[in-house]
């Protein structure tokens, strides 16, 4: 293709939605990405696509400029356009409105065959997809994911913020586990080793003794060596921890902003939703909230029997999510032992502690619970659970400077946007997955 346009003076005055029939006549600049192109002889139609949508231009053969017409000829799908034209309400175009140009300039192009159909028309799977992801995420089920994740986490910080937290950063670098060893990333740090951190959790419970209730949205590491759809070693977290507070204040919490979330993109994700085939119901509350015994009993009646004391397997969690399609609902007092060493044993009965999981269907979208505020019994649980106090002490450390009663809890944003879309694996719902296979793009 012959050399590019230069940008010079141009500049968007509407993206494709703005413009409507109300706005016959009006001359507009518009850019973006050719989507379509059909060729009926007299008359030529482009498919414009940006970010927000589609536009449909409409070039009549007889009536173009020469130079315009050249410009309609040297166009394949995926080239990046500016269109200068008239905006004209036409019942039959798509949303009743197209642009008839008298400009183009040819800002990139693309090279064909592609690596894959940005419109959708020709199927691939999703390793072609990631492989392609730029053009992938051009596919309107693409952008509409990715757009109600940026509106899930404008309602998050709005309500957070509306709830008196702070936002806070932690470091992604740290010299001792979260949670033990067995999940972690090692890095070179300068001449010592150090782990990409698995969660705030410490950081965020030490904040706690100065700002009382901070939150953090950031990306956490995990080495995941399991190869399924809810798992990758990359993710996005929020978390809160709140001083002066226990498990029934962040449950409530928690079970609030789902609500404020998921109102929050049904009002302003309409056309998102559709484009996904969503119907996104406001969840009625309060949610079911079981115990882990009641789950245990439940699964067991159903002929599926786990020993006291372990995790919920997978064909538990297949199980529960048959009996609680498209449902959120909360499992409350775990066994201590199979917690991390920060959560609070319950009072009267120390093999139960104070922690919940959020579900959704069969997902975990989130965990929480009371933490331990006693310098002494957190020394024990670190002990019973094979990790060294002194790897701790600076930890440990902070709560000699007065460390108040509190709670908290992580929500995986990237599983939260799989249950808002509907979508069944967690890499639709992370611009550039990392998982165990997967390190490009």
């Amino acid at each position: 293709m012959e050399g590019l346009d230069k940008l010079e003076g141009w500049r968007k005055t509407h993206y494709t939605t703005e413009i409507t029939p109300e706005m016959d006549g009006e001359n507009v600049t518009v850019f973006g990405w050719v989507h379509t192109i059909r060729d009926l002889g007299g008359i030529k139609f482009i498919l414009l696509a940006d970010r927000e949508g589609i536009i449909q231009l409409t070039i009549p053969v007889k009536e173009a400029e020469p130079q315009l017409l050249e410009k309609v000829e040297r166009l394949r799908k995926q080239c990046v356009i500016g269109v200068r034209g008239r905006v004209r309400a036409y019942e039959k175009a798509h949303r009743g409105v197209e642009i008839i140009p008298s400009e183009i300039k040819i800002l990139g192009v693309a090279e064909h065959p592609l690596d894959l159909d940005p419109t959708g028309r020709i199927p691939a799977d999703l390793d072609v997809r990631l492989n392609a992801r730029i053009l992938d995420l051009r596919r309107p089920e693409g952008l509409a994911i990715f757009k109600i994740n940026h509106h899930v986490l404008r309602a998050v910080r709005d309500f957070l913020e509306g709830e008196g937290f702070l936002e806070v950063q932690t470091p992604k670098i740290i010299a001792t586990a979260t949670e033990g060893g067995a999940a972690l990333f090692p890095i070179v740090y300068f001449d010592r080793e150090a782990f990409l951190a698995q969660s705030p959790q410490l950081y965020k419970e030490q904040l706690t003794s100065v700002f009382e209730k901070v939150y953090e949205v950031a990306p956490y590491f995990r080495a995941e060596e399991s190869r399924t759809v809810r798992h990758v070693a990359e993710f996005t977290s929020i978390d809160i921890e709140m001083a002066f507070a226990t498990v029934e204040d962040v449950v409530d919490l928690l079970e609030r902003l789902i609500v404020y979330v998921v109102a929050y993109v049904k009002a302003k994700c309409a056309s998102e939703l559709e484009t996904l085939k969503v119907n996104l119901k406001i969840p009625p509350t309060p949610f079911k909230r079981y115990t882990y015994d009641e789950v245990l009993e439940l699964l067991a009646e159903r002929g599926l029997k786990i020993p006291w004391g372990e995790d919920i397997p997978t064909p538990g969690l297949r199980m529960l999510g048959s009996l609680h399609p498209e449902t959120y609902y909360f499992i409350l007092d775990w066994p201590t032992e199979s917690k991390p060493f920060y959560i609070k044993p319950k009072d009267g009965n120390p093999k139960l502690c104070e922690a919940f999981d959020l579900m959704y269907g069969m997902l975990e979208l989130a965990s929480g619970g009371t933490r331990i505020h006693e310098k002494g019994l957190l020394v024990e649980r670190l002990k019973s659970q094979g990790l060294s106090p002194e790897s701790f002490k600076h930890h440990l450390r902070v709560f000699d400077y007065g460390m108040p009663p509190h709670a908290g809890w992580g929500l995986g944003l990237n599983r939260l946007v799989m249950a808002l879309t509907g979508r069944e694996n967690i890499r639709e719902c992370i611009l550039f997955p990392r998982d165990r296979d997967r390190l490009t793009p």
